[in-house]
């Protein structure tokens, strides 16, 4: 694995980030194969995943034919060999996808030039997605460093019905609105800024034997709700820098799984987190560890479950992922009072709930973000400095806070 260039030459580690050289088939469209992680790598290599998104039904739009999304995401882990998980998980009909592009985005909806290299769907440049299926591509030739903006653009031939994405994706991509321009280095196309991701719910590389991945099961704290759009200031994208930054840690993988208004023990924004566990964290190459920050939608709901239903809601994700060999970091439920859904019986479960993650000893590690970020004169408050303003959902310093709350060798727990 390439290692990171120095931060002071990063525009020009950017523009070589991606050596992406492969020469690829053309033919009909592949059927389309189940989307479980890569599981092979030459000797010395492992699969880990780079990025990932949860995906629901969109609500915004729909399915379209004819058109070429262009979708920027942050890679987390460098590698080679890189791969995408296209999503059809929510669609009501097939999606065609007739050509699939990676490369490294430039400014806009730009790329830098000579990085944009077309990816194959076992062996064809396109690929049929039936309705609640997923597809992973071949392995792309070529190197993908750490913290890179890699631009995925996708050529959707033929669709309708309902869409599959992450709706709140806090990133700005793009939309040539007619016709194929998957392989276009030009940004000239693309006149339509988006802020959802489409279809794409994964990018996994090849790294070095030993790199493993981190996954985030969340809600709309986790998925970033109110930190800085286009700036990658999640809590998660924090935890990526100082996974990157550190040395010690064979850690380099993070994938965010957090969707807004997402609830533990119920559907309603998503599917549950227990629903969703499976595809969102379990079949990701490379993850060993989950942080488990779930519970505030749930408690805040009319019905709410009652602090033991909330908790035995917990022990059935520990359970799950102890059996896949993944070990669980539970996360305490940060405070919200002033928030509109705030009530003191809530404010008493929360309390129990934490009090159970704290001391039970059913997790591998705790992180205790409700510790990190409340007001200590006011402890059912969050601390006005880190507070967006809405008094849930943290601000860019308090993401930031919150990664740094996390105890970087409580990732490193192996149960395989």
């Amino acid at each position: 694995m390439n290692r990171p260039a120095p931060r002071r030459h990063a525009p020009r580690a950017l523009a070589a980030a991606v050596a992406l050289t492969a020469v690829l088939a053309s033919g009909p469209p592949a059927t389309a194969r189940p989307a479980a992680p890569p599981g092979t790598a030459e000797p010395g290599r492992t699969p880990v995943v780079t990025w990932a998104a949860s995906t629901d039904r969109l609500s915004t739009a729909g399915a379209a034919p004819e058109r070429t999304y262009r979708l920027v995401v942050r890679t987390s882990a460098g590698g080679d060999g890189l791969r995408i998980r296209l999503s059809n998980t929510f669609g009501t009909r097939p999606v065609t996808f007739g050509r699939a592009y990676a490369g490294l985005r430039a400014t806009g909806a730009a790329l830098v030039p000579g990085t944009n290299r077309p990816l194959s769907f076992a062996g064809s440049p396109s690929v049929t997605v039936p309705p609640g299926r997923s597809v992973s591509s071949d392995p792309l030739p070529g190197t993908v460093r750490p913290r890179s903006d890699l631009a995925v653009s996708l050529y959707v031939r033929d669709a309708g019905g309902a869409a599959t994405g992450h709706r709140m994706a806090l990133q700005t991509s793009y939309v040539a609105p007619s016709g194929d321009h998957a392989a276009d280095d030009t940004a000239t196309a693309y006149t339509q800024p988006v802020t959802s991701w489409f279809y794409l719910d994964a990018v996994t590389v090849s790294a070095r034997r030993g790199t493993s991945a981190v996954a985030t099961l969340g809600d709309s704290i986790t998925d970033g709700a109110l930190s800085t759009r286009d700036t990658n200031r999640r809590w998660p994208d924090f935890l990526a820098r100082r996974l990157d930054a550190d040395a010690g840690t064979r850690v380099k993988g993070v994938a965010n799984e957090g969707i807004s208004g997402n609830k533990v023990l119920k559907d309603g924004s998503g599917e549950s987190a227990l629903k969703r566990l499976d595809r969102d964290v379990l079949t990701h190459a490379g993850v060993r560890t989950v942080v488990l920050l779930e519970g505030a939608n749930d408690i805040k709901a009319v019905p709410a479950p009652t602090a033991a239903e909330l908790i035995a809601g917990y022990r059935r994700i520990v359970d799950r992922s102890h059996a896949a060999g993944v070990c669980v970091v539970g996360a305490t439920v940060m405070p919200y009072e002033g928030w509109r859904e705030w009530t003191p019986a809530g404010e008493a479960v929360r309390q129990e709930v934490n009090a159970y993650v704290r001391d039970s000893g059913a997790f591998d590690a705790v992180v205790d973000f409700d510790r990190a970020v409340m007001d200590p004169a006011a402890p059912s408050r969050v601390l006005p400095a880190y507070d967006s303003g809405d008094h849930l959902h943290p601000n860019d310093l308090g993401m930031r806070v919150m990664a740094d709350t996390v105890d970087l060798k409580s990732l490193r727990c192996h149960r395989r």
